[in-house]
């Protein structure tokens, strides 16, 4: 069933994908960008999927129009762009371009949060001595024993040590998914525990 906008974000939505689309476009040769001609439903379904794909890997909404228009500078070097209306298609041969385009951009994205510079109110503790950090170590296994359940202690002490998701998986014997479920969420209690404190 399809979903009725009012005109207003309809508008809006419009304004974003030419304002993309078109930025994409730019990004590209003259001759190559007056050749391209896809249908507007095509670029459209295009940017919805990507939103999609981008809410699902929990990039940050800010960053989500930058990376649809990289996707879209991804398409315009390697699938025409009269063949995009097909893109969606499992069983079209430019699908896989499609799906790695999404791919590499979002790979890109997440690893350019890993290496973010912290916020002001952020104390980095990588240059202190051992002691110095095994002293936060120890207040952060008093915090977890007040908030965390038994598992998500463990999670949390055997992360801090340095193993993996997958590590800690076979460890305790359970999945990656639910592993890397409870680690979010004993870090989010946590932080909601020490942010109320």
């Amino acid at each position: 069933m399809r979903k009725i906008f009012p005109l207003e974000s309809r508008r809006t939505r419009s304004l974003m994908v030419a304002f993309v689309f078109g930025a994409a476009l730019a990004s590209m040769p003259a001759e190559k960008a007056q050749a391209a001609e896809p249908s507007e439903k095509a670029v459209n379904d295009i940017s919805r999927y990507c939103q999609a794909c981008w809410r699902n890997a929990r990039l940050h909404p800010d960053s989500w129009s930058d990376c649809t228009q990289e996707v879209f500078t991804r398409l315009l070097e390697s699938v025409e762009p009269t063949r995009w209306s097909t893109l969606l298609k499992k069983e079209a041969e430019d699908h896989r371009e499609f799906l790695r385009a999404i791919d590499a951009v979002k790979k890109r994205n997440q690893r350019s949060r890993k290496y973010a510079v912290l916020g002001e109110d952020v104390t980095d503790h990588r240059g202190q001595p051992e002691s110095a950090r095994n002293e936060l170590r120890q207040e952060l296994d008093r915090v977890a024993q007040d908030v965390l359940g038994e598992r998500q202690q463990k999670i949390v002490q055997l992360s801090c040590a340095g193993w993996s998701i997958p590590e800690i998986a076979k460890e305790l014997r359970t999945t990656v998914a639910r592993v890397s479920d409870e680690k979010y969420k004993a870090i989010r209690k946590l932080r909601n525990h020490l942010h109320d404190a």
